[in-house]
């Protein structure tokens, strides 16, 4: 991004060893970037974005690990890599954002050091947790964040784990799964990202069953347009009006291109990206990979209009588009969007049923 302001704050944030001034900075860029929405491409936005988002997470872990020193508890004893889940994985997080997060590190080689090691983590994690928050990244609601012992594992720990959710695939454990084909690392060691995602996979293709199951997960959330293309808006409350553009638009245009990358082999996490992998694959021809990123863009694009409120100096989104910002040009945008997410999922659900 060409922006003098926008790098310059953005090498501040690197080199920053406030709390409290981090969060200042985290307010100057953020209305910084407000200011840029209406000069750049919704892909240009997002980049930009989701590097700032990334600048200060590195940042916290940075003086996490230098805090853990400073109390004695010395650098990380093994390599470890931190994961980002959720849009933070797939680098399409809007100007509020939450934690999603993990932690992967290796194996100690004798059991005393373990729990040594495994000590050292979970400080470090909850020092992480307590800086971001400050910062002004709440926790997930769903407790999917390194400072949970679950999320926070050596590489054995998540073996077992992923072995567990593959062969006994209930719901929420196949919920877990479709998270962490999310997941992108964020600071730590490639190695060790690597073993993890090596372990992913493999499960992938011990257990291609599993593709059924995700495909329930993958269809709960439908697009939001009815069977005469009108809009399905929120029809009671203070919401009344709105389209919730997050789970009517964006996470079923997410969930689906997801799945259709998983059963072809697409290793990349963003969706613009998995677009261009399936269009490789030759998943998809020129014109539908053109279609949907189109359609993909759009639902961006809406889900930056959501962001409504400006709460304690940092902003807030609950998804949902406010009625009072649908023109009739947008309204029609999004009919034809959310018309062809319709048809994507159909195809998704008619192909992995034929072909697992």
């Amino acid at each position: 991004m060409n922006d003098s302001v926008y790098a310059r704050l953005l090498g501040q944030i690197g080199v920053c060893e406030d709390a409290d001034a981090l969060r200042g900075l985290r307010g100057q860029i953020h209305e910084h970037m407000e200011a840029l929405l209406s000069e750049r491409t919704v892909e240009q936005f997002y980049i930009g974005l989701n590097e700032v988002h990334d600048a200060f997470i590195k940042r916290a872990i940075v003086l996490s690990e230098a805090q853990m020193a400073r109390m004695g508890y010395g650098p990380p004893p093994v390599l470890y890599a931190y994961v980002l889940f959720g849009s933070g994985g797939r680098e399409e997080q809007t100007m509020s954002s939450d934690q999603d997060s993990g932690i992967v590190y290796e194996d100690s080689e004798d059991t005393a050091q373990k729990e040594n090691v495994s000590g050292y983590f979970r400080r470090f994690s909850d020092h992480v947790v307590k800086l971001l928050k400050h910062l002004g990244y709440p926790p997930c609601d769903g407790n999917v964040i390194s400072s949970n012992p679950e999320w926070c594992q050596p590489l054995s720990g998540w073996g077992s784990k992923l072995e567990v959710w593959y062969k006994e695939p209930d719901w929420e454990r196949v919920r877990y799964l479709l998270i962490v084909a999310d997941c992108r690392m964020i600071y730590g060691d490639a190695g060790v990202m690597a073993s993890f995602r090596n372990q992913f996979n493999a499960g992938l293709k011990e257990n291609p069953d599993i593709i059924r199951n995700m495909l329930n997960n993958t269809m709960r959330h439908k697009m939001l347009v009815g069977i005469f293309g009108q809009l399905l808006k929120e029809p009671y409350g203070e919401d009344a009006g709105s389209l919730d553009v997050k789970y009517g638009a964006y996470i079923p245009m997410v969930n689906a291109i997801r799945l259709m990358s998983i059963t072809s082999g697409v290793m990349e996490t963003s969706t613009l990206a998995r677009l261009q992998g399936l269009l490789a694959n030759k998943e998809l021809t020129e014109r539908e990979a053109a279609v949907y990123k189109d359609t993909f863009r759009l639902f961006l694009r809406i889900r930056l209009m959501a962001t409504e409120r400006y709460e304690g100096g940092l902003y807030t989104n609950n998804g949902k588009l406010a009625g009072r910002k649908m023109t009739r040009e947008l309204t029609d945008q999004l009919k034809a969007a959310l018309r062809q997410g319709r048809k994507l999922q159909r195809r998704i659900y008619k192909e992995t049923i034929s072909r697992f």
